[in-house]
């Protein structure tokens, strides 16, 4: 069952990924990964449910979100570098790791997005 999302849940969120955030800002040990997991999974929130309210349209979409969206829409299956032409002009789909495992040996999260291609 997915869960709604309010936008003072995107507050919330936004808050205490700052609050941890901070932590690390003001942690003086030797320890470079104090609070790392913390960090990264209030991130994840933070982008979940932002994605979440933009869905709902609860967040009003940018111009460019709204263009990604329909792109998304007309080719879903989209390769990565794959060059697609919409309106008239061509858009080339990219991915490229979002979050990556502790090590920094694995992806653990993906993103991707459209950009123009020039003549």
């Amino acid at each position: 069952m997915e869960q709604a999302f309010t936008p003072s849940n995107l507050e919330e969120a936004t808050k205490l990924l700052r609050e941890w955030q901070d932590k690390f800002d003001r942690y003086s040990g030797n320890n470079p990964n104090k609070y790392q997991a913390n960090i990264r999974a209030a991130r994840r929130r933070v982008r979940l449910i932002e994605n979440a309210l933009k869905a709902s349209g609860q967040l009003a979409l940018s111009e460019d979100e709204a263009l990604e969206k329909e792109l998304d829409r007309m080719f879903p299956n989209a390769k990565s570098k794959e060059v697609v032409e919409y309106k008239g002009q061509k858009f080339q789909r990219n991915f490229w790791p979002l979050e990556k495992s502790r090590s920094g040996k694995s992806v653990v999260e993906w993103n991707r997005s459209w950009v123009v291609m020039g003549d």
